[in-house]
């Protein structure tokens, strides 16, 4: 690694250390995707989290000069960062995501998923919100996903499910953080395991997606968050076949799944190429989100279940 000075002589105010810290991370040839795509945004979300400041500013508070406890800590979190090369997230302990502030930590994934869009679109045309009664995330990790999706639901619950206790212990943070003990419940369990007999009006779905390749080649960021959420085994659709094939059984009749599988949308449409996928484009960034109907899902079982891998 490039040696790193660290000392910030004549840096006055909340404009020099961004700037600074963007120099720093740089230099420091980091990696960037959790939150923010380059070094500038990265430096900006930590020294706001040790200033205590929103994430809106007036104009005149970058000009703010600071106090040198407040120069220690900012330059503590960028030593860090540069150091662990954990991602901001880890180091401040939240996230934003869907307008929303979420507690995240090492046994989550860093909230970044287009779905976002969706949720801030109610999902329409795909259900009529108003409608909607019963949500699942499935895989859910912190309960992101989930719990932003009840912004565009007015009168469903939402039940988050992921097979990682550790997972699950944040999501309960975050419905707690919310006061949404009503509305959306944290339920472990391995894919759809422990949901028998229930039904919803939208399946949502972040699955592990990598595939060996790609997990090989990640940067050391993605390497940081846990391999439980990312890898999915060869083609990286280990989870997602059994998400497809079970799928009718857990959806209302005018159900729909809409699952994430990013860069393995390939591999779904080799494997898949009789299904009548729906994918997404995004105005903000983001690639390879999928909706499909119950219905069409019923009329292709035979191919989803001849796709499943065998029990091991």
């Amino acid at each position: 690694m490039t040696n790193i000075n660290y000392q910030y002589e004549g840096l006055e105010n909340v404009t020099d250390f961004v700037r600074w810290g963007g120099t720093l991370f740089k230099r420091a040839n980091l990696f960037f995707g959790h939150g923010t795509d380059n070094a500038f945004d990265e430096a900006r979300v930590l020294v706001f989290f040790a200033l205590k400041l929103p994430l809106e500013v007036p104009e005149n508070y970058w000009q703010s000069k600071l106090t040198l406890q407040e120069k220690h800590l900012i330059t503590e979190l960028f030593q860090r960062r540069i150091e662990t090369r954990k991602p901001a997230a880890y180091l401040t302990g939240e996230a934003w995501f869907s307008g929303i502030r979420f507690i995240v930590n090492e046994s989550t994934l860093v909230p970044r998923s287009p779905i976002a869009e969706l949720i801030a679109q109610r999902y329409e045309p795909w259900v009529d919100a108003d409608s909607v009664t019963n949500v699942l995330d499935l895989c859910t990790g912190s309960g992101c996903i989930g719990i932003a999706s009840l912004q565009a639901f007015p009168h469903a619950e939402v039940d988050l499910v992921d097979i990682s206790p550790e997972a699950l212990a944040v999501a309960q943070q975050n419905i707690d953080l919310y006061g949404l003990n009503d509305f959306a419940h944290a339920i472990e369990s391995d894919l759809y395991s422990s949901l028998k007999g229930k039904k919803y009006d939208l399946i949502v779905s972040n699955p592990p997606y990598v595939d060996e390749i790609e997990m090989d080649a990640l940067p050391e960021e993605f390497q940081q968050e846990p391999s439980l959420g990312l890898a999915a085994g060869h083609d990286g659709l280990d989870l997602v076949r059994k998400i497809l094939a079970e799928a009718p059984k857990y959806l209302k009749d005018d159900g729909v799944l809409i699952v994430e599988v990013g860069v393995s949308q390939y591999f779904v449409e080799q494997t898949y190429p009789e299904l009548p996928l729906f994918w997404f484009d995004f105005e903000n960034g983001g690639e390879g989100v999928f909706a499909i109907q119950k219905s069409e899902l019923e009329l292709f079982q035979d191919v989803l279940d001849a796709q499943l891998l065998p029990t091991k």
